[in-house]
């Protein structure tokens, strides 16, 4: 089974971290949230606290397919500033590992150096971290190992594409069907 961390640090933005668990959770796929906070309660960047599956200093990444970052501020700043997740996702990346980032998260992976020469979409405004990208103001944009989200609004289109690097376009469409997502986007079940 596929693993997965997303890590949490204060101040993130709640659709975009709980989309993804819950959708690539409902796809078969072993999802963990790590916080770095040093708690397992996490306050999201409007009020609501998560409780963590695992504190960052437990967390063994060694088997991670994909490591995530969801948006919101200030935890993209936090997260930007958590110098174990910078780690984590350079030696992730260096391994060719999949790697997602939405909204102002996005800005994690410029600040490493991971965008260069890639394309990448972003929350509006925060264009300007991404270092050596072209910025693409797409709901999602995947060039190789990276998926990057726009925003709130892209919660789930970019957690659709997160779970289709783990399963069969089949069975996420079927996914998204059970989910009404096909009724949104107007395409019949």
């Amino acid at each position: 089974m596929a693993k997965v961390y997303e890590f949490l640090a204060t101040g993130f933005e709640e659709l975009e971290a709980l989309a993804p668990v819950d959708i690539l959770r409902r796809g078969g796929v072993d999802v963990k949230t790590v916080s770095v906070t040093g708690s397992l309660f996490v306050e999201s960047s409007h009020g609501v606290t998560v409780k963590a599956d695992l504190l960052f200093e437990d967390a063994d990444l060694v088997d991670a397919d994909m490591l995530l970052l969801p948006g919101g501020m200030p935890g993209s700043k936090n997260l930007n500033a958590h110098e174990g997740v910078r780690a984590a996702l350079t030696t992730h990346a260096d391994r060719k590992g999949l790697i997602g980032a939405i909204c102002a998260a996005p800005m994690v992976l410029g600040s490493l150096g991971l965008l260069q020469g890639r394309r990448a979409t972003c929350s509006p405004g925060f264009e300007i971290y991404l270092t050596g990208a072209e910025y693409t103001a797409e709901l999602v944009t995947e060039d190789g190992n990276i998926i990057t989200g726009e925003g709130p609004a892209a919660s789930m289109p970019y957690a659709y594409a997160l779970l289709a690097h783990f399963t069969d376009e089949s069975s996420v469409t079927t996914l998204k069907g059970k989910m009404q997502f096909l009724h949104l986007m107007n395409v019949e079940c």
